[in-house]
């Protein structure tokens, strides 16, 4: 059988997705367009919904149909801790957890000079003004009367998440701002004997 027009264009846009490749975009389209053209026809109509509904929060960044996501205008949170993530998906990790009960601040990616993602690109700024806001005179803040007054970084422990939690813990250092990191250990359930040799060593330095 050979490709239309459409039916390319169809496996072309499958492959946008994450860990999608060639033959794997093909059997999608191939099945919607054989199997489950009501399924094709809601997916394009939630896709077409959520691309012209779905903005970003104007305090933290993350994805919201509204103004201010829930999570931002809950009065029940924790404004004086702010946690800093990587994705949406890092943010609602850490909500599954019913752990924290802070206010979160969402980067859309990371530091990653061989990629050309630099400070500007993940918002940096934002997030400064957002810990350190300006007095009427333009100075900062003293940080008594900041609402924020301790900033998570919960960025992945990749080099690239570990160079931007660097990066924004020295800048909010340098604001006289409380900074914490996540801490790094042994997964609770595993035996020492199968973990890795670095994970043994950060959970050593990090004991408590």
């Amino acid at each position: 059988m050979a490709n239309s027009d459409a039916l390319e264009g169809l496996t072309q846009a499958l492959r946008k997705l994450p860990g999608v490749g060639a033959k794997s975009a093909a059997r999608m389209a191939f099945h919607l367009l054989q199997h489950d053209k009501p399924g094709a026809l809601q997916i394009a109509r939630a896709l077409e919904h959520a691309v012209g509904s779905i903005r970003h929060c104007t305090l933290c960044n993350t994805l919201t149909e509204q103004e201010v996501c829930a999570t931002c205008s809950n009065p029940q949170r924790d404004r004086s801790k702010l946690c800093v993530v990587e994705t949406p998906a890092d943010q609602a990790a850490l909500e599954r957890t019913l752990a924290y009960r802070g206010l979160y601040f969402v980067l859309m990616g990371k530091l990653s000079p061989l990629d050309g993602v630099g400070p500007h690109d993940i918002g940096l700024q934002k997030l400064f003004d957002r810990v350190v806001p300006r007095d009427e005179q333009g100075g900062p803040l003293p940080a008594a009367s900041r609402e924020v007054q301790e900033v998570i970084l919960a960025t992945n422990f990749t080099a690239e998440g570990e160079a931007t939690a660097h990066v924004i813990g020295q800048a909010m250092k340098s604001r006289g701002v409380q900074v914490t990191r996540l801490a790094r250990g042994v997964p609770v359930g595993s035996e020492l004997e199968y973990v890795d040799l670095g994970t043994i060593a950060h959970a050593l330095v990090d004991r408590r």
